[in-house]
Parts: C-alpha cells; structure tokens; sequence
C-alpha cells in the first residue's frame, strides 16, 4: 500500500466524508476545484474524494505557513499530496501565488483551491480572493468545480489535534467558466453562490 493511498483511506476514515457529484462526474480533464474552508482537514479531504487516477492529477494549493511547518508535514505536503504551497501574508511580485497556480496547473494537472483564503468560524461564506478570477481568465480552457465541505469544521475544530467522531460531507457541483465580458465581481459572486448552491437542506 503507498503512502498516498494509505492517506487517502486515513482521511476517509477520519472524516467519515459522503461524496456526491451534482451534475457533474469524476472526469481527467484540467479543473480547478474551489471549495470553502474550514478545517485543516479540507484539501486533504477533498484530495481523498477523488478517485486514485484523478488524486495523481490534482493538487491542493496549501499555505506554506501551516503545511511546512515540522517534517510530517513537510513531507505529506511536498511528497504525498504534491501541494502548492504558498504564502497568504508576504506575496511578492516575484513570489506571486497565481503564477505558482498557473505553473502548477500545466498541461495536465488540476488544483484544489480555497478562494475564501482562509478558514471560517461559521457556515457563511467569506469574500472570495481575486485569485480565482484571475486564474479563470488565464486558463478559459479549465473547468472550474464548485466544491461543497460541511462539518469538517467541527470534526476537527480550530486550534485541535484530534477529530472528533462526526460525519462529513463533500459535494461536487456542475463546472463554470468565467464568461468572456464577465467583471471580476459578477464572477467571484456566481462562483461563491455556485459553492453555497451544494449546502445540503
């Protein structure tokens, strides 16, 4: 058994995560998936969902301050999961995260992204980043899918080390494309609302 699939059932396990695909199937083409975040857990979660031929295909876009911090992570980070890391509070013009997107991204890779930038306290949505905007606009030819996480926030609460026994979810919805005369607002707003459409009743 590889590490990576030795991971992929560990998160499984851990989250007790129901997948459902809404209007949408696993599928090897390029996407981006954004999702809200509220735990640690969520790229990870959201990886393991995947079917293995995609899991090989996709990477998750991390903070480098939490996912190289000590060697585990380090390792599962740069290793296991192959994330993007990147940094929230000092991007530079040479250190820009959407370059290290689109470098990432490729010819045949997809990425894992939190447009919220960081984790929320509650359900409601935070303001999604420009960065997806602009990495829409770069790559039109990339499909963008909405992604749904709930109760990944209280299975491992901020600031805990182990989960707590509940059951999560994760909710792929139908792609989007960023229309071609299509403002940043109007997107980022469809895009967010696209994420809230998955929230089970």
């Amino acid at each position: 058994m590889t590490t990576k699939t030795l991971l992929a059932g560990l998160s499984k396990f851990v989250s007790g995560a129901s997948v459902r695909w809404v209007g949408c199937e696993p599928n090897a083409c390029q996407r981006v998936y954004f999702a809200n975040h509220t735990s640690h857990l969520d790229a990870v979660v959201i990886w393991a969902s995947l079917p293995p031929a995609l899991r090989e295909l996709t990477k998750p876009v991390a903070a480098r301050d939490y996912w190289a911090r000590g060697p585990l992570r380090r390792y599962l980070a740069n290793k296991v999961l192959g994330a993007v890391l990147i940094d929230r509070k000092k991007a530079t013009v040479r250190d820009n995260p959407l370059t290290a997107m689109i470098n990432a991204l490729g010819e045949h890779h997809s990425l894992i992204l939190f447009p919220e930038g960081n984790r929320q306290a509650e359900i409601d949505l935070a303001p999604f980043k420009s960065g997806l905007y602009h990495l829409a606009k770069w790559r039109p030819d990339v499909e963008f899918v909405p992604v749904f996480i709930e109760n990944l926030n209280r299975i491992l609460p901020k600031g805990e080390i182990l989960p707590v026994p509940l059951l999560g979810y994760v909710s792929f919805g139908p792609p989007i494309k960023c229309e071609a005369d299509e403002d940043k607002h109007a997107f980022l707003e469809r895009a967010q609302a696209a994420v809230k459409a998955l929230q089970q009743p």
